[in-house]
Order: C-alpha cells, then sequence, then structure tokens
C-alpha cells in the first residue's frame, strides 16, 4: 500500500507536484472503472480518487453526474467500490475514496472504514461533512488507519480553514471556485489565494481541484499547489469515446499530458 505521505514526499523531492485522478467506480462499468484507472495510473497519476456513485451529488457538475447515472444504472454498490479500491491500490497508486456523508453513515462509519483499509484504500474524501459533525468519522479512520481529506473554498474565512485544516491527515482539498465540478477555459485565480491562506495554517499537501482540465492548466496550478486534482476531464473522454477502449487511450493521452505539465515547474 503507497501512503499519500510518501507520494507528496516523493513529489516534493522531484520538484514537483503530485497528480490526482478522480473517476466513479462502476463507470463506464464496473472493471471497466478499474482498466481506465490503471491506464491514468501507467501515464503518470500518483494518486487515484475513486467515487463512490450517489443518488444526489449535490457538489458535481453535469460530465460527473452523467458518469455516475450510468454507473448506478449498471448496479453498482459499495461492494463494487471496495473491490475498485482494491483493483486500484494493486497498481501501487495511492488510492482514495470520495463519497458524500449519507452512504458511509447507512454502511457504519466503523465498518466502511475498516472495509476501505483492508481493500487497500489509504483514506477518504468528504465534501459535504462538515467539521462539527465529523468527530465519529474521524475516529473510525484513526482507528483504521486512514486518512481523511477536507475541503476549502475561496469563502472560506481564516477562523473556518484553521478549523477544516485540524481535521484533515493526508491533505487539505483546496476547491478553486464556488461551484460544482467541471472543466473550465481557465482556472479560477482565487485558487492560488487559497492555497496559499490554508498554507499558514497547516504543513500539510495543499491540492487544487474543480476546473483544471489541460496539462497546460496543470502546469499553472502546479506553480503553487502541491497536487493537481482532475475529474471531469478525463469522464468527458470516457462519455465521448465509441468504446471502453478507445477511451482508455484517450485519458491515458490527457494524463500523459497533465503528468508533464505537473513536472514543468522543476
Amino acid at each position: 500500500m503507497t501512503s499519500l505521505q510518501t507520494v507528496f514526499a516523493k513529489a516534493k523531492a522531484d520538484n514537483r507536484a503530485a497528480l490526482v485522478g478522480y473517476l466513479p467506480a462502476g463507470f463506464p462499468s464496473k472493471d471497466g472503472a478499474i482498466t481506465a484507472a490503471a491506464a491514468l495510473v501507467e501515464a503518470g497519476c500518483d494518486i487515484i480518487e475513486i467515487g463512490l456513485p450517489y443518488s444526489d451529488p449535490l457538489m458535481d457538475g453535469p460530465t460527473i453526474q452523467d458518469a455516475v447515472h450510468r454507473s448506478l444504472t449498471n448496479g453498482t454498490r459499495i461492494a463494487d467500490v471496495m473491490r475498485t479500491v482494491e483493483g486500484v491500490a494493486a497498481t501501487g497508486a495511492a488510492t482514495l475514496v470520495m463519497t458524500y456523508w449519507n452512504p458511509i453513515d447507512r454502511y457504519g462509519a466503523e465498518r466502511f472504514a475498516r472495509d476501505l483499509a483492508s481493500a487497500g484504500g489509504v483514506g477518504t474524501i468528504t465534501p459535504d461533512l462538515t467539521p462539527e459533525e465529523a468527530g465519529p468519522w474521524r475516529e473510525a479512520s484513526a482507528a483504521a488507519g486512514i486518512d481523511t481529506v477536507f475541503l476549502v473554498a475561496p469563502s472560506s474565512t481564516e477562523e473556518r480553514i484553521k478549523t477544516v485544516v485540524e481535521c484533515c491527515t493526508g491533505f487539505v482539498y483546496a476547491a478553486s471556485l464556488m461551484g460544482v465540478t467541471g472543466a473550465r477555459e481557465v482556472v479560477n485565480a482565487a485558487a492560488k489565494d487559497v492555497v496559499k491562506r490554508t498554507r499558514a495554517h497547516t504543513d500539510l499537501p495543499v491540492c487544487v481541484g474543480l476546473g483544471v482540465g489541460t496539462g497546460a492548466q496543470a502546469a499553472e496550478v502546479a506553480t503553487y499547489a502541491d497536487g493537481v486534482i482532475v475529474g471531469s476531464a478525463f469522464i468527458r473522454h470516457l462519455l465521448d469515446a465509441p468504446d471502453e477502449a478507445a477511451g482508455h487511450a484517450l485519458i491515458g493521452k490527457l494524463a500523459r499530458e497533465m503528468a508533464q505539465g505537473v513536472r514543468s515547474r522543476g
């Protein structure tokens, strides 16, 4: 199992940012999700976030919502998410689950944390779980030896950033904008400021997500962030591809461009 700490330490030693790829479990198919994630790792992704499909994805834009809908239509369940994590972790990439809180709550926090760790997962990102309500999950995660990642945003006050980072292990997820996921023509200029303000309160790596869709954008974000998170741009290729094999080739090509981008600051 590759820990987040190991990934970020290696990236820092190489004077570059880490590349983080996001794909939902069960998309474009249950096995295809594992193959797609493996293609991202082979092309240079250091960390993979596996999305747990949920029927009410409030933070997700239309591209991820479409993929999640297809995953749910494929009958994806938490057991499939864990199997996906196991398959992706076997590639050697640090593997997390990104999920809304309700599925964990219904499954059972201690059970979810334990099963995720057993599958080789190293942590979770929980975008709708507030620090004030995160105590039981943080305890369950610590007991299972997995990291907890929470989000800060351009609108976060200094007090709020301090509260959020105190709940984080592994890294801090800095949303580049207020809004839903999706690649943009330019990365919000507020991203650099929120990274700077977050670093004033923690020594943890700070990774930027939302809006990164090209190698040039990845290179730009890598000049000030410890990690660059990409999701919608990969998923768009999978949605548009004529078949899974073509989709995997397309996301591999984009991931190689992204990997080159995050290394360009050196």
